[in-house]
């Protein structure tokens, strides 16, 4: 099956994913990390787009970001991507590619799936067993959501803004928000539609989206297990 094209769109956040090829590192040294992270607060600020969570793991990289333009996010990734891959060969006497193709993402639902699928990034240490708790790992957008540690990449997006009237109300109240689980159908829902390019929402937005793009926002239904997580109605 064809892949489907990405869906692009202004001002509408996205989950985005990064692999390193065959799983592999890409990461090796904690100057790495630095300069990915100063590329991406460089190409952001070029290409007008907005990030709101992020965590770079050894292997991968997940970000949330709103563009304010239909190509940022795009522009964002291709421009980082090429400079990173370049870095990384000449520090480490490498060739060939780094990366496992191209990037996945998808677009998110804010009223209804922001915030989760901002733990989901953050948590993704604990969950990888790197770490016992969010704030233990170093690369991740946690410090400045929940922590009040500032980081200049981060623009807060209205919904953690609306989680309190201050600074320090929003930091605890999101701090707070890791106490619950996400559960096994928002997790199932965040993966597939990240992987498959689909849209991460309620009926009401997916049906948005297809107006508004002329293409589908989720599979067709087929015969199967209705009780399962991906036959489960959304919001």
């Amino acid at each position: 099956m064809a892949r489907l094209p990405r869906l692009n769109l202004p001002n509408i956040p996205q989950h985005v994913v990064q692999r390193g090829n065959n799983r592999q590192l890409c990461f090796f040294a904690e100057q790495d990390y630095k300069i990915y992270f100063d590329k991406l607060n460089f190409y952001a600020q070029k290409f007008q787009v907005k990030v709101h969570a992020y965590v770079l793991m050894t292997n991968h990289v997940h970000l949330l970001l709103t563009p304010v333009t239909e190509k940022g996010v795009s522009q964002l990734m291709q421009s980082l991507g090429r400079y990173y891959v370049r870095y990384i060969n000449h520090t480490y006497c490498r060739t060939g590619t780094l990366w496992e193709g191209r990037y996945k993402s998808t677009l998110v639902d804010s009223e209804n799936y922001f915030l989760v699928v901002s733990r989901y990034i953050e948590l993704n240490p604990v969950r990888a067993n790197i770490v016992l708790v969010p704030s233990a790992y170093l690369w991740s957008s946690f410090h400045h959501n929940a922590l009040g540690k500032t980081s200049r990449l981060i623009t807060p997006h209205y919904c953690y803004q609306m989680l309190g009237v201050n600074s320090e109300l929003r930091q605890q109240a999101y701090h707070a928000l890791f106490h619950q689980h996400i559960s096994p159908k928002n997790f199932i829902e965040i993966q597939q539609a990240t992987n498959k390019a689909w849209v991460l929402g309620s009926k009401r937005f997916k049906a948005q989206i297809e107006q508004q793009t002329g293409r589908r926002a989720s599979p067709l239904a087929r015969g199967g297990d209705k009780k399962s997580f991906i036959y489960q109605e959304n919001k």
